[in-house]
């Protein structure tokens, strides 16, 4: 007996006109997106992936580019002590820079929200982001200037010093030679033959220039001719110098000038015994001095040169104060953002907090940092990658005798490839060795962002 199979189902039913006009409605949105994206991913291949493709390539030739040399320009790089000095620097950025970046930030976005005025400190904080790197580098140059008449921070830092310390009246004055007065090893003069009380002595000075006397300063000429008292050990600091020529050398003329605010000390057995100051014409005397033999000494305090400030750009300080020109550009932009989750905070949770007895450094280190968590960990990333790239403001404070101490890889790739090393087989493995250790930042960045959206 033979069985037989019918399909019972019957052919299968033709799809609906609706759905086949859905799918080709789906299709012609598809085509559409492209065409409005297409634009954008020719200049993006054209601009990123193009140029990071060819650099990747370039990185594997020689200077010249037709020298196939591996991997010769990657162990080049790490044994050039430019190169690993800017590697060095860019990890100092990379540790300080986001940090204190990060940190500013969160306070005064704390701070700003008990501001009266906050819109107004945000939009004061926030402005120097309106300016570019090239004009902020500029202005940072000019107030790192070691002269304290350009340099506003050497400036600053005179001021405070002359105010504790004080100044040197005269740094540039010396004493004739064979003129009574011998220089000591610390810079102070004092006079070759001993004095006694009831003697007078004239030490003159030369190096002042008339229009550097200090104002009062009268003529040493009267006091010069006082003469002697007796008991009193006395005499005149002049300047030793009759404006317009003639006058004679080691002798008080008429039209000479005193030196007045001068330190004088009389010196016995290698010590000094007493110390006074010279009037506004030069004078000074000691009174009520031992009988015996004195030396007169100018101490070198009278002579020292005067405070110059702080080599903010020096190779010691270059690096940090090019990291403080950074704070002031960015520190707005931290601010900003972390004012924008901060304002998004449950406010119950915080008065909660206030209410349960806790203060407001407990509220912003237990409640508010670990809420803001997310907001400060974006603001950081980002952070690390601009200043991994960080060029212009390097490039432009650094004076050239310390452009290398202060090289980044951004600056140092440019340096070797068009900068006079013409080597852009090394700049394109610089490049490479830059967008590698940019690309995990990146990485971290994108999947937070994810992870907030979902």
């Amino acid at each position: 007996m033979t069985a037989t199979l019918v399909n019972e189902a019957g052919p299968a039913p033709a799809a609906s006109p609706g759905a086949a006009r859905a799918r080709r409605s789906r299709r012609r949105g598809r085509i559409i997106a492209l065409l409005f994206v297409l634009p954008a991913l020719l200049l993006l291949g054209a601009l990123v992936v193009y140029p990071v493709l060819f650099s990747v390539g370039r990185s594997f030739f020689d200077a010249s580019g037709t020298r196939f040399v591996g991997g010769g320009n990657y162990s080049e790089m790490f044994r050039d002590p430019a190169t690993l000095k800017a590697i060095r620097n860019t990890t100092v950025w990379v540790v300080v820079a986001p940090a204190l970046l990060t940190g500013l930030g969160l306070i005064l976005a704390v701070l700003v929200e008990k501001v009266r005025w906050a819109t107004a400190f945000k939009l004061l904080l926030f402005m120097p982001m309106a300016v570019s790197f090239l004009a902020a580098g500029i202005i940072f140059r000019l107030a790192y200037d070691e002269d304290p008449d350009k340099g506003v921070l050497n400036a600053a830092a005179v001021s405070v010093h002359d105010a504790f310390r004080g100044a040197s009246g005269y740094p540039t004055a010396r004493a004739r030679d064979g003129q009574g007065l011998t220089k000591g090893a610390d810079g102070s003069y004092r006079t070759s033959a001993g004095a006694s009380p009831g003697d007078t002595v004239a030490l003159g000075l030369v190096g002042v220039l008339p229009g550097d006397l200090p104002d009062g300063a009268e003529p040493a000429y009267p006091a010069a001719r006082q003469g002697a008292r007796a008991g009193v050990l006395g005499g005149v600091v002049y300047l030793d110098f009759t404006p317009g020529g003639g006058g004679e050398q080691g002798k008080v003329d008429p039209r000479e000038s005193g030196l007045p605010e001068m330190t004088v000390e009389a010196v016995q057995g290698g010590r000094a015994v007493a110390t006074t100051t010279t009037a506004s014409d030069g004078s000074f005397r000691f009174d009520g001095l031992r009988d015996g033999t004195y030396t007169v000494r100018l101490p070198a305090s009278n002579f020292a040169a005067p405070y110059e400030g702080i080599s903010w750009l020096g190779p010691t300080l270059v690096t940090p104060a090019i990291i403080g020109a950074y704070l002031w550009i960015w520190t707005g932009f931290a601010m900003v953002l972390i004012g924008a989750g901060l304002s998004a905070l449950p406010r119950d949770a915080l008065e909660a907090a206030r209410m349960d007895g806790a203060n407001e450094w407990q509220i912003f280190r237990r409640i508010t940092v670990p809420l803001l968590a997310p907001v400060l960990s974006v603001v950081f990333i980002t952070l690390v990658i601009n200043v991994m790239k960080v060029f212009d403001l390097v490039y432009i404070i650094a004076p050239g005798p310390v452009q290398e101490d202060a090289t980044v890889l951004a600056t140092q790739m440019w340096l070797v490839s068009f900068g006079g090393g013409n080597n852009q087989g090394l700049g394109s493995a610089l490049g490479v060795l830059l967008l590698l250790l940019v690309i995990p930042a990146m990485v971290f960045n994108v999947r937070r962002f994810r992870r907030s959206q979902r």
